[in-house]
């Protein structure tokens, strides 16, 4: 099988060629990515293809890629930089749009496409729901009313002939190798890594309830769906579910309530003054997203996450204290002296970013 992943050196994209470098007499695989990765593990033996997905010379750039493919599994997408959100839009909606425009053009079977949890419009209890959840974003959270907007693209697609499209829903993916990226993107530059073994206090609302998944997990999830050409929309979460207070006892930090409303506006200030990256939206996220039901990915897909929720947080933020990464120009570690000499580079914000 020839596969296309797009944003193939990034969090899932490097789980997936992990997943795929196990069988390499079975398939042929193309990553597209921005910046090429080393030519070593997992990212060796890829065919790859650099390309921005947000500029427009990227159409043409994946009709070459997925000349001859079997399926294109579409990961691509951005956080950063978080002020810019034209660039955050050409991205993800543009992007997605070349991509299955690309795919109609080159007669690709298969379109594999890596939704979110924040795709689904907000809670209104605990009640766990499963795919028909109506997909419309929370408001307040630009990444989410993007990954919506990016489903109903795909809507437009699902009665083309002779394509099938699948797409799957995780929440929130983590894993040790993606430790420098997360870091990159949640915490300020000046901040060493290792203060996180260090964090006396955690202030979050005591009504804090996410879903986690190991990015591993995910990748099986993906290679599950191709093999079996699968459609439909998939959840994709371990167990259980995780608190606040979960979070605080993997940092052996004492949970303090704060409201989410004075949470959102501490983060809104900060963020506005360029001091950290997290952009507001994703406190309206954390708390507006419903809980997920796995049931169609076990039952049809035969999946069932191997690393439990707990083990995944802990495994990934130990792998931020230390200072962890992947090879990749993605989950590259974060070092603390280049991020201080970036800042300053950028006079001080974070609201731009400099190609390598």
């Amino acid at each position: 099988m020839r596969i296309v992943v797009t944003g193939a050196s990034g969090n899932v994209g490097t789980a997936l060629l992990r997943h795929l470098a196990a069988a390499p007499d079975q398939h042929e695989v193309v990553g597209v990515s921005r910046r090429r990765p080393p030519e070593v593990a997992p990212y060796a033996g890829v065919e790859w293809v650099q390309a921005d997905l947000a500029e427009p010379e990227a159409a043409a750039a994946l009709v070459r890629a997925l000349e001859g493919a079997d399926a294109v599994v579409h990961l691509a997408w951005g956080f950063q930089p978080s002020h810019d959100l034209e660039y955050l839009d050409r991205l993800g909606l543009q992007g997605t749009a070349s991509v299955l425009e690309a795919a109609v053009a080159t007669g690709v079977p298969h379109v594999v496409h890596m939704s979110s949890l924040g795709a689904y419009s907000p809670r209104v209890d605990d009640a766990r729901v499963d795919e028909s959840w109506p997909t419309a974003g929370v408001p307040g959270s630009s990444y989410s009313l993007q990954k919506a907007a990016a489903e109903a693209l795909l809507d437009g697609y699902e009665d083309r002939p002779g394509l099938t499209i699948a797409r799957l829903r995780p929440g929130l993916v983590m894993q040790a190798a993606a430790a420098g990226a997360l870091l990159r993107y949640g915490v300020p530059s000046w901040v060493p890594s290792a203060v996180l073994r260090h964090v006396p206090v955690l202030p979050v609302d005591r009504g804090l309830r996410i879903q986690l998944v190991h990015a591993d997990d995910v990748a099986d999830a993906v290679v599950r769906v191709l093999d079996q050409r699968a459609s439909g929309a998939f959840n994709l979460a371990a167990e259980p579910s995780v608190g606040r207070d979960d979070i605080a006892e993997v940092l052996s930090a004492t949970p303090v309530h704060v409201p989410r409303q004075v949470l959102r506006a501490l983060v809104d200030l900060s963020w506005r003054l360029h001091v950290q990256a997290l952009n507001p939206g994703w406190i309206d996220l954390a708390f507006g997203v419903p809980l997920m039901d796995t049931g169609r990915a076990r039952s049809v897909l035969g999946w069932a996450p191997r690393r439990s929720s707990l083990d995944t947080l802990a495994e990934t933020l130990t792998a931020m204290a230390d200072g962890e990464g992947a090879d990749g120009p993605v989950l590259r570690p974060r070092r603390f002296v280049e991020q201080v000499v970036s800042a300053v580079r950028s006079a001080g914000t974070v609201a731009t970013r400099r190609l390598p």
